[in-house]
């Protein structure tokens, strides 16, 4: 059978043209899921020619990867359908260790607290602060050093039981992605590289067999339509496949054969081996990758994502800012209504002004909180904190849970990859058409 169908395909008088088929598409199938692949995650920002107030939400004439376009919108699933599942934001946030994080602050707040004290005072009232005598300043420093340890620590606690009335876990996420869609695409690379490189590389032998197929249907339906319109299917489908093979299925599945090969480093790569029945578990490459994903997500996410500069910027100057203001104006109040402090600045100051006088420093505590917050290496201990517990909860979802850290990459466009298969398949096929089988035909 094998050698009268090698003879019907040597004797067709476009066999050379034909033979070129299974090659021509598995290149092009490459070629063009790279493309694919490409334009889901770049260019970062529009290329092209902007023209406002087009439907649909399209910005013009050019290009924007998928991913960057729509970093809010795929951060809002992933916070929804995934990091919402590991926990709450006040069990983080009381895993970084909020007597350390207290102390740190204190320290580096305590050693230009005087300053702070000068300037908050110079730009309130400069002539009262000038004329004050020095031993009056220096009760008020010493007053301000002595109490800031407890101040800090109270205030931290408090802002830990808080948090979730302080901070929207979502919003700062999703706003964290849109301020920095560059951040948004090296997520998805790193966490899903070996996924992508595997669609990549596997539509090419999917391009190969649809070849085979194709120059079979020619041999019997030799017309030269067939070759465009086919490209296009195999272009159509290919994407589809590869894209498919990466998530599904969902829950691994035991398959059953007889085992005659098994893969070596290096040439040959295969080897026969003594026939036997081997079970293999057939799972989505994404799944079965969970414990290796979880180990570079959860550092992501401690790194960049649910960082303590993150947590506190939303904070401070998030949409809930001022529910932080009232809390910090619970505990800084009680030191400026000190005797202290209060009999030497009311009576200099006068009681409108000395109200002034709390909001200013309400605003500048807010800024000498964050100067040592933005410290890389406090940040860089606490994500080593609870990176633990982020991979430990990772990997203990399920997998329908898990493919949501980067279904939603591809899901949100996956028709636009899977038609834009089809064209480029189509235009592949007949620019083969045009300068293979035309010449080779006549």
């Amino acid at each position: 059978m094998w050698s009268s169908l090698w003879q019907t395909l040597v004797s067709h008088p476009e066999w050379i043209a034909m033979s070129t088929i299974p090659f021509v598409t598995a290149f092009v199938t490459w070629a063009h899921v790279w493309m694919a692949l490409k334009m889901l995650f770049f260019p970062i920002k529009f290329w092209g020619i902007p023209i406002p107030n087009l439907p649909f939400g399209l910005k013009g004439i050019g290009w924007q990867g998928i991913v960057p376009a729509k970093a809010g919108k795929i951060s809002g699933v992933i916070v929804d359908q995934t990091l919402s599942k590991l926990g709450s934001l006040a069990e983080f946030f009381q895993a970084l260790a909020h007597d350390d994080m207290a102390d740190f602050i204190t320290q580096t707040v305590d050693a230009n607290l005087e300053s702070l004290i000068d300037e908050i005072m110079s730009e309130r009232s400069a002539t009262l602060w000038a004329s004050l005598p020095y031993a009056v300043k220096r009760r008020i420093y010493a007053y301000g050093h002595e109490q800031l340890p407890s101040i800090m620590r109270a205030m931290v606690v408090d802002m830990t039981h808080n948090v979730e009335d302080l901070v929207d876990m979502r919003q700062m996420i999703v706003r964290t992605m849109e301020n920095d869609r560059r951040l948004m695409v090296n997520m998805f690379l790193r966490v899903g590289q070996k996924e992508i490189d595997f669609i990549w590389h596997i539509s090419a032998l999917i391009g190969f067999v649809f070849g085979i197929i194709q120059m079979f249907i020619y041999v019997l339906v030799p017309q030269h339509w067939t070759v465009p319109f086919f490209a296009a299917i195999w272009g159509f489908l290919t994407n589809w496949i590869a894209i498919w093979m990466v998530f599904n299925p969902v829950e691994p599945k035991r398959i059953t054969f007889i085992r005659l090969f098994k893969r070596v480093q290096g040439v040959p790569f295969i080897m026969p081996v003594v026939p036997h029945i081997h079970t293999y578990s057939w799972q989505g490459g994404f799944m079965k990758r969970q414990a290796e994903v979880s180990d570079v997500f959860a550092e992501i996410v401690v790194k960049e994502l649910v960082t303590l500069e993150n947590i506190m910027n939303e904070m401070m100057y998030g949409e809930r800012a001022s529910k932080t203001r009232e809390l910090m104006k619970a505990h800084l109040y009680d030191v400026l209504e000190s005797p202290v402090v209060s009999t030497t600045l009311r009576v200099g100051l006068g009681r409108r002004e000395f109200g002034h006088l709390k909001n200013t420093i309400i605003d500048k505590s807010i800024t000498a909180t964050m100067i040592p917050i933005r410290d890389p290496s406090l940040n860089e201990s606490r994500a080593s904190k609870i990176f633990g517990l982020f991979r430990d909860r990772l990997n203990a979802l399920s997998s329908h849970e898990f493919q949501n850290l980067l279904r939603p990459a591809f899901r949100e466009d996956e028709t636009t990859l899977i038609i834009l298969g089809g064209l480029t398949g189509f235009l592949a096929g007949w620019l083969h058409l045009v300068l293979v089988f035309f010449p080779i035909g006549g």
